[in-house]
This record gives structure tokens, C-alpha cells and sequence, in this order.
């Protein structure tokens, strides 16, 4: 099946408009690649959690082209919002497996995992996401601007940019049951999520989740790109 590619000029137009409600909540927005420096931001964060290692390449490599974080600063260039991307190919796995394996967390689990470490994947879902799949985590926004809807505009962003790079099969990521019900994933505008996602434990991290499994499909995904720019 052939893919409905998206217009490029469609993209710039869908990121400039989420780019202009950031400016209208007095945030400056940028993007970045080096995940050496993203890491170096969010431990110069006090309020926000540890970064998981999926993100960090001291435990996990990101290669150039295959990852991407976003930050917004105040007018005194001082850190209100922070969210990354990564993709994982899994032409010939899953996301479930992916979860599972520990892959998805760490590049070589042999190495850097511990022998406790483990993750249960049961959404039924995330056995169908495979081939090129974008994933999203470690969203923070600062306390004085959460309930502005931040979490719409990180979004949007990231959907905009992953198109962009990468142009996924699927876009998904790991929530607490927390976000569903207070309507944080509300704002992500992913219309699908399932309990199950991952049952994670992680030792020398010191992180036990239980996450929900939010996800949409590549078609969804730029079909809202390209209806954001249809006349209303």
C-alpha cells in the first residue's frame, strides 16, 4: 500500500501555528538533536523527574536522525517545557516485544540492565505496532504553566516533527492512568490507549510504572496534519 505523503508546505504551516500558541503563552520553542545536551537540560531541571534511559545515551544510543527533543523556555530564558522523540524500526518485531526485551530502554540489556529488571507488555494493541514507530516520553512543564494546555502544543510539535523526519507507521508512548483521568492525554489529541502498556521495573533506575499504551497510526497522524490546513 502506497502512503499519502504529506506536503511539506502542509508541516510548516501545521508547526508554525502550534509554534504561535507557544509565543502566546510567552514561550520560546526549540528543537534539538543531541541527546548529550538534552540530558545535561533536564538534570540542570530541578522539578523534573529523572530522565528515563531510553533517553539518555549513556544507556541507550540515539544515532543522528533518530531522535529529537523539544524545549521552551521563559522570557527569562529560564526552562518551562521539555518532551523527546525517538524512533525505534521494528520491521520484523513489535512494540510489546520491544517493551519486553528491554530494547526499548536500553541499547545492549545484557549490559545495562539489571537482573531484576523486567517489563510485562498486555495491551493487545502494542503487538500491532511495528515498522517504523515513533515513540514519545519525558514530557515536563514547569508548575507555573501547567493547566494553559502546554501539553497540546508540545504535541503538536511532536507530531509535526516526526512526520517530518520520519514519517512513522505509528506514533505512540507510556502514560500513568493519572493523565487519562485529569485529561492530560485529552490535550495529545491520541485517540486510542489501552491499559497494560508496560508494567515496568527498572533497578538501578529506580522506576516501577504501571502505563497505559496511547497510540495512533501513521494515516491518522498525517491526516490531522492535512486537515489542519483544509479551509474551514
Amino acid at each position: 500500500m502506497v502512503k499519502c505523503v504529506v506536503n511539506p508546505l502542509n508541516i510548516s504551516r501545521y508547526l508554525h501555528a502550534y509554534d504561535a500558541d507557544a509565543i502566546k503563552n510567552g514561550i520560546k520553542l526549540s528543537v534539538g538533536f543531541d541527546f548529550h545536551k538534552y540530558v545535561s537540560i533536564t538534570l540542570a531541571t530541578p522539578t523534573k523527574d529523572p530522565t528515563y534511559p531510553n533517553f539518555r545515551p549513556d544507556r541507550s544510543q540515539i544515532k543522528t536522525g533518530e531522535g529529537f527533543w523539544i524545549a521552551g523556555v521563559d522570557c527569562n530564558d529560564e526552562v518551562v517545557l521539555l518532551d523527546a522523540a525517538r524512533l525505534y524500526d521494528l520491521p520484523d518485531s513489535n512494540f510489546a516485544n520491544h517493551l519486553q526485551s528491554l530494547k526499548a530502554f536500553y541499547a545492549d540489556p545484557t549490559i545495562h540492565a539489571h537482573p531484576d529488571d523486567t517489563c510485562t507488555c498486555t495491551a493487545p494493541s502494542a503487538k500491532k505496532i511495528t515498522g517504523r514507530v515513533a515513540y514519545l516520553g519525558d514530557l515536563w512543564v514547569r508548575k507555573d504553566y501547567r493547566g494553559q494546555g502546554i501539553p497540546r502544543i508540545a504535541a503538536g510539535v511532536a507530531f509535526g516533527v516526526s512526520v517530518a523526519l520520519w514519517d512513522p507507521d505509528f506514533l505512540c508512548g507510556l502514560v500513568a492512568r493519572w493523565s487519562i483521568d485529569k485529561g492530560v492525554v485529552a490535550q495529545y489529541e491520541m485517540p486510542h490507549h489501552e491499559p497494560g502498556g508496560a508494567n515496568l521495573r527498572l533497578v538501578k533506575e529506580k522506576i516501577v510504572d504501571e502505563d497505559w499504551l496511547i497510540w495512533l497510526t501513521g494515516d491518522e497522524l498525517r491526516s490531522r496534519i492535512d486537515s489542519h490546513n483544509r479551509p474551514s
